[in-house]
């Protein structure tokens, strides 16, 4: 497809920030779309794994601390109604809820199982905010056994939340390779290290498993192709 056709379908504001940034040349703005569109690819399995992986030991953990495997249903009148949480307008108590009617609408039936799967990330990354996590004790920190000594609910909080980020930049099929005009993908190999790093805190062999679905430094190579 030739620049001006893609320009039509993709549109002209989207496009103008990769032509700007390779000095007007059509045909490196398309390579640089290309190559933001593969690397941003190839973050979707180890964004997917992570989110899956994060959101069930969550969920046992809490299953523990709670000694109830419905604790998503339950606590809707437990700690996430809270008052410390009118704050944040009771955000997770309403997420619940929302889930909940997603569930009786397409199954008839509620479950703890389908409601937690309806949770999208904020609402894990959520458990550790500050006031959220002092209402649950800090359990959600032990699904992090590895963690350094330094790693603390606020180290945490921040990886998560950087992670979550870039996370929404790429289902919101925002570009991620600018730093400003300029052509930089550091945040995206920043993100790809503290998925790892957060990985290992939680488990060795999880990081080695999903390591083998991660392409992403081989998309970053075809920067060359730009040169």
């Amino acid at each position: 497809m030739d620049y001006s056709r893609l320009e039509f379908f993709i549109s002209k504001p989207r496009m103008d920030k990769f032509l700007s940034a390779v000095m007007n040349s059509e045909q490196n703005a398309k390579k640089l779309y290309h190559i933001n569109l593969n690397v941003s690819r190839s973050f979707y399995p180890i964004l997917h794994m992570f989110e899956i992986a994060l959101r069930n030991s969550m969920y046992e953990r809490l299953t523990h601390h709670f000694s109830d495997p419905h604790w998503i249903l339950q606590q809707k009148n437990g700690f996430m109604s809270d008052r410390s949480l009118a704050v944040s307008g009771f955000h997770m108590k309403h997420s619940v809820r929302e889930a909940e009617e997603i569930v009786l609408n397409k199954y008839g039936l509620i479950s703890s199982t389908r409601v937690m799967a309806n949770q999208h990330f904020g609402f894990w990354t959520r458990l550790f905010d500050l006031a959220h996590y002092r209402l649950i004790g800090g359990s959600t920190i032990h699904c992090f056994p590895n963690r350094p000594s330094f790693a603390n609910r606020r180290d945490i909080a921040s990886k998560l939340n950087r992670i979550r980020s870039f996370r929404n930049r790429i289902y919101h099929n925002e570009p991620i390779c600018f730093s400003g005009y300029c052509v930089n993908f550091d945040l995206a190999t920043t993100i790809q290290r503290e998925i790892y790093e957060v990985l290992q805190w939680m488990d060795q062999d999880l990081a080695a498993y999903v390591r083998h679905f991660d392409d992403i430094d081989s998309e970053l190579v075809r920067l060359t192709e730009l040169q």
